[in-house]
């Protein structure tokens, strides 16, 4: 019997050091993420033994694997019934209560994970909230492009077709055209700045009158616009993530030294303009140059006009690509997803590392035709029910269910996802935003690439099934 969410919940609860343990919580497609007082307080074997738990990642955060909609609905249930905050940034509590807890937390998830993945979860934390409207975006826009390619072509025709295409061309636009707003807004609340200005940095980096400031200064190419020092857009995301930090740092720095009976009115004047020097003539031409250096060598690796070079670059890709899910750091690639939708008008880095999740549901159904000869019910069970998450694009259920506790089939599945992103990358296929990886991906595609990132899809499949099916024994499935 499959258990109510509530009830599940309650032993999560339970397992982590009970409700006065959890400081805030929040989720992402697949995961619960609670933010602890003390680490030591939960037990960890128990939390990962639970049923309705698929895995357990030890992070700045402590990420419970329960898969798609639960993870949503359990971190809802949290907020409202148990009045836990909802995690949406570092910004410390006004109560100093538990401030010792907090320091204590910090300081032992800081020495636990290091600096790089501490950031890693800083850049998951921004964008995390934003993967629901890029989503949505990138499919709006896809469809918006194969609606006017099948008007180009005079398949489609008429009022209500245009009116179709441009409706949807709004909703897509509406969200990735404003990106660098909302990325400032979530740098705010993870760097402990005020919101609406850190919206306002991400609407500096897109704001007309950039092009007046660099053409006042000799920074502007006007014969190539895109290798002008300063222009709009120029350093993306990466510079408007590092201008709210600086944001962040000075607003704070200024409130100290401000009256409070002017601290409305001369905190955000003075943050906001000190910012704006240093963003516009130092942070966006750094961030700029990063970017373009960022572009130039991934397009070693990416694109290249060599086809064995796309062969290979394709296969490692996918094929390392899981590691990086299992330690919860897939999602620092989202800065490097939105330069390439920024530089190139779409993404050819996902589709090759979506490839990672279709090897795995290759690998699921080798094991499972293994189990069927040893007769494993149990992990049949398991396979079938994470299967169908598996195919839609959320690789965590069968990582954390099958593939990982398994211990080789984890290694075999990216071996064989990796020919699918040979393919993908050879054949060049590319994205308008990104988002799950399997099948419902489709529609995230460029309309031309739509019929090889379904290929790349089967070939990862079959690949994944054929080396799982090759290299692992009845044995390995029988007692597991």
């Amino acid at each position: 019997m499959v258990k109510k969410n509530e009830q599940l919940l309650s032993e999560i609860v339970e397992l982590v050091g009970g409700k006065d343990n959890i400081l805030s919580a929040t989720n992402c497609m697949t995961r619960l993420r609670v933010r602890l007082a003390d680490d030591e307080k939960v037990k960890i074997n128990d939390l990962k033994n639970l049923e309705g738990v698929m895995g357990v990642v030890e992070a700045e955060t402590l990420q419970i694997v329960v898969g798609p909609g639960k993870a949503k609905k359990l971190a809802d249930l949290l907020i409202e019934h148990y009045h836990i905050n909802q995690d949406s940034s570092n910004r410390p509590e006004t109560s100093t209560s538990n401030e010792w807890q907090k320091n204590k937390a910090a300081i032992k998830k800081g020495q636990k994970q290091g600096k790089l993945k501490t950031a890693l979860e800083t850049i998951a934390g921004i964008f995390i909230p934003m993967i629901p409207a890029i989503i949505a975006a990138g499919i709006f826009n896809g469809f918006a492009s194969l609606i006017g390619t099948l008007q180009g072509e005079g398949a489609l025709a008429g009022q209500f077709w245009e009116t179709v295409r441009l409706l949807f061309s709004l909703i897509g636009t509406g969200f990735l055209g404003y990106f660098a707003i909302y990325t400032g807004i979530n740098s705010a609340k993870r760097f402990g700045a005020t919101e609406a200005l850190g919206g306002m940095v991400g609407a500096m980096s897109i704001a007309a009158p950039l092009i007046d400031i660099s053409q006042l200064f000799g920074l502007y190419d006007a014969e190539e616009p895109l290798n002008s020092i300063l222009t709009t857009g120029k350093g993306g995301i990466i510079g408007v993530i590092f201008g709210v930090y600086i944001l962040a740092k000075i607003e704070k720095a200024v409130r100290k030294r401000i009256p409070d009976v002017l601290d409305l009115i001369v905190t955000p004047v003075l943050t906001l303009l000190i910012t704006a020097i240093l963003f516009v003539f130092i942070i966006m031409p750094a961030s700029g140059l990063l970017s373009d250096w960022l572009v130039s060598g991934l397009s070693v690796i990416i694109g290249s006009e060599y086809t064995i070079v796309n062969i290979i670059s394709g296969y490692v890709l996918a094929a390392l690509f899981l590691p990086m899910v299992l330690l919860g750091l897939h999602h620092g690639l989202i800065p490097i997803y939105a330069i390439q939708l920024e530089a190139l008008g779409g993404v050819t880095l996902f589709p090759v590392l979506a490839m990672a999740g279709a090897g795995q549901v290759g690998a699921a159904i080798a094991i499972y035709i293994l189990c069927k000869k040893v007769g494993n019910e149990r992990l049949m069970r398991v396979i079938t029910g994470a299967l169908p998450a598996g195919i839609l694009g959320i690789g965590e259920p069968l990582i954390y269910g099958v593939t990982l506790p398994l211990g080789k089939p984890f290694i075999t599945a990216g071996l064989g996802a990796g020919f699918g992103g040979a393919y993908a990358m050879m054949t060049n296929v590319m994205a308008n935003a990104w988002g799950p990886s399997g099948l419902v991906a489709i529609p995230l595609m460029h309309p031309d690439k739509m019929i090889h990132f379904i290929i790349g899809i089967f070939i990862s499949y079959i690949g994944g099934f054929i080396v799982t099916y090759l290299f692992i024994k009845k044995e390995d499935v029988m007692n597991v």
